[in-house]
């Protein structure tokens, strides 16, 4: 039996030799050419008694050759039994020597493949089990079975026929080669995000609380998927592993795969507010667990919930450090560090996208306008499928509003960028639950100016701005509003967007009394958006006509409600001069007529002035009076009312003259 013992290296497994040269014995006297490489080992073996296997078999887990290492590590991890070892190593070598697996397929004609059969195994490895032990019982019932290092199918044969193979990830692995599956992905490369020092120190002491206990667990909450990856890979590090992330727990051979990568197990979930995922406990796996998931839905265990960490935001001063890290300029780092609250992985993916834009202008710095342009091309983590975005700047000079209201706005405005640090300093009652999010309920009649005054807001805040699509979000199916609003404030407080709730008594309305069960969860619908509202980190705006429509316990949670009242005749004559511009011939006079005999909001005013450039353009001239009173006469007739005494012919209608429509 010397010859089964470490040599030379070769192109089979050492140990396989041994269920290989059990194999040659069973053939002795075939002539056929498939047989060759097991006669060969069948007469290097002779007529081996059961103790020369066995002490064989004990001499070569105790000094591996090189290419058995890692199956003798990962079989004394796992605890496989001598017959599991070899079977392990013969459906090894299957896989890696084509003529192995010829000779099998011959050898097993008609009933099997290429592939060792259970019942061949049970006939070679009956040595291998202690006397009056079934082979097939040890093989079917062992770790190697239980934690999918090997696989027996197909499932409906009966169990002689079924065929043992290795997985080809952990076929891979046991030949130290790169593994890979799907639905599983070994991280902890390059492309992660940079985390601020005290997110390191808080990784490392979270890996170190997981050595507490051989089944502890630790859930890692945030909105960025990128984040959430790196912060686990930082965890993982600091116990001396790298982690295994699993978007689906059905992967075959989870737990060889980790003992023999170092790896340790990181699922991955998106979760919405009533759904909830329990960590698996793994096959034979006595070691942490790590979960990742946004803020929303429940993560249990059999033995309670894991500890939850909600990864911060980290502080001004690390913020600039990350962003002087990525970009190299401690200016633009520092202007970006205190305006925006981003995340680490928020600020990897802008500063990576801003390398691009200023690469696309050939420039080698990068600037903070080249940041913001990529919060806007970046698709915002893809609130895009179920927001609108709103990329139009809103200049100053474009909003006409009373004193009040503007006094209003720039009080908004001030507390939007003092939001963060905003209680430092006060009592115990406000620093208390104080989340640094801003609501704000912008109240007026349709046209009144709100909307443009929330991109005037987003504009000043240099902040992307999206419109919620209602019908993207509401659904009729129970639970997904409320999954589809999680996804998307979530999505929004990682991308730190601004988000317009247009006509939000919509989704905001008062609750009912409940009559029908429709009513139950209408109503708990409306529960969980106030709630969720009220912890949104980021900057949310609403929009209505009504205030009465909303539910007295939403508008308490509300940090401003801002009224734009119907404009009164001075403002109606600044937006009369700041939408016809400079191409008009209207005079003082006419303007002054305009604003104090017709009570419009700007929404009219606007469409009155497009309809009036709409004909001067058809004639290639400037807008004139009649041109305008054509404009006013179509949104008189829209609010079912008559132009006004002063302006009109007497009969109720504007003096205008005919339009041309010369067709050339």
């Amino acid at each position: 039996m010397s010859e089964l013992g470490p040599g030379p290296r070769s192109p089979l497994s050492t140990i396989a030799k041994v269920a290989l040269a059990s194999l040659g014995v069973l053939i002795r006297g075939e002539r056929s050419p498939e047989f060759a490489p097991l006669l060969e080992l069948g007469k290097l073996v002779g007529e081996p008694a059961r103790a020369e296997l066995l002490d064989a078999v004990a001499r070569l887990s105790m000094s591996p050759a090189r290419d058995d290492v890692r199956l003798i590590r990962l079989a004394k991890a796992l605890e496989l039994s001598r017959i599991e070892l070899l079977a392990v190593a013969l459906g090894l070598i299957v896989e890696r020597d084509v003529a192995v697996g010829r000779a099998l397929s011959a050898l097993q004609h008609p009933v099997g493949g290429s592939r060792p059969t259970l019942g061949l195994l049970g006939r070679t490895l009956e040595w291998a089990v202690e006397p009056g032990t079934e082979p097939l019982d040890v093989l079917v019932s062992g770790s190697a079975v239980t934690t999918g290092l090997i696989t027996l199918t197909p499932e409906e044969n009966p169990m002689p026929e079924r065929a043992l193979s290795v997985p080809a990830h952990l076929a891979a692995a046991l030949l130290g080669l790169p593994a890979s599956a799907a639905g599983a992905v070994v991280g902890g490369g390059d492309g992660m995000p940079r985390l601020s020092p005290t997110l390191l120190e808080q990784a490392r002491r979270h890996g170190h609380a997981l050595t507490s206990r051989p089944d502890a667990a630790l859930a890692i909450r945030s909105g960025s998927q990128a984040e959430r990856r790196a912060v686990a890979t930082a965890v993982c590090e600091s116990l001396g592993k790298r982690p295994l992330f699993l978007s689906r727990i059905q992967v075959p051979g989870i737990t060889p795969w980790l003992a023999l990568d170092n790896l340790l197990p990181v699922f991955e979930c998106e979760l919405g507010p009533s759904e909830r995922f329990e960590v698996p406990a793994l096959p034979q796996y006595r070691g942490p667990r790590i979960v990742t998931a946004g803020p929303d839905g429940g993560i249990t265990g059999r033995d309670g919930a894991p500890f939850a960490w909600h990864v911060p935001v980290p502080a001004a001063a690390e913020r600039r450090a990350l962003w002087a890290a990525e970009l190299g300029d401690h200016e633009v780092a520092a202007e970006l560090g205190d305006a925006h609250r981003h995340g680490c992985g928020r600020i990897s993916e802008l500063a990576r996208l801003a390398k691009q834009r200023a690469a696309m202008d050939e420039r080698e710095h990068v600037t903070a306008d080249d940041v913001v342009e990529a919060a806007w091309s970046s698709d915002a983590s893809g609130l895009e499928a179920l927001a609108e975005p709103m990329r139009a700047w809103v200049p100053r000079e474009s909003l006409v509003l009373g004193v009040r209201t503007q006094e209003q706005l720039d009080l908004l405005l001030l507390r939007c960028r003092r939001r963060e640090g905003l209680v430092d300093g006060l009592g115990i009652c406000a620093t208390t639950r104080y989340r640094p999010g801003v609501r704000a309920l912008f109240v007026g009649p349709s046209g009144s100016g709100k909307t443009l005054a929330v991109g005037w807001l987003a504009s000043r805040l240099h902040m992307p701005l999206y419109r919620v699509d209602v019908a993207s979000v509401v659904s009729k199916y129970i639970g997904e509003t409320e999954k589809n609003l999680a996804q998307l404030l979530a999505r929004a407080e990682e991308a730190e967007v601004a988000l317009l709730f247009d006509e939000a008594d919509s989704l905001f309305g008062k609750r009912t009394d409940v009559k029908h069960s429709n009513d139950r969860f209408a109503n708990a619908q409306t529960n969980y958006l106030l709630q969720r509202i009220e912890s949104y980190d980021g900057i949310a705006l609403l929009t209505s006509n009504n205030r009465s429509r909303f539910d007295s316990a939403f508008t308490r949670r509300l940090d401003f409600i801002i009224d734009f009242p119907t404009p009164d005749a001075e403002q109606r004559r600044a937006l009369w001069q700041v939408h016809l511009g400079e191409h008009h011939d209207i005079d003082t006079g006419q303007l002054n007529r305009l604003a104090v005999s017709l009570d419009l909001v700007g929404g009219h005013i606007r469409n009155a002035v497009l309809s009036a450039a709409v004909v001067a353009g058809a004639e290639g001239r400037r807008i004139g009076w009649n041109d305008v009173m054509r404009g006013v006469e179509a949104e008189m007739r829209k609010l079912g009312k008559q132009v006004p005494a002063g302006l009109d012919d007497g009969n109720g209608r504007a003096r205008l003259r005919p339009v041309r429509n010369d067709r050339r």
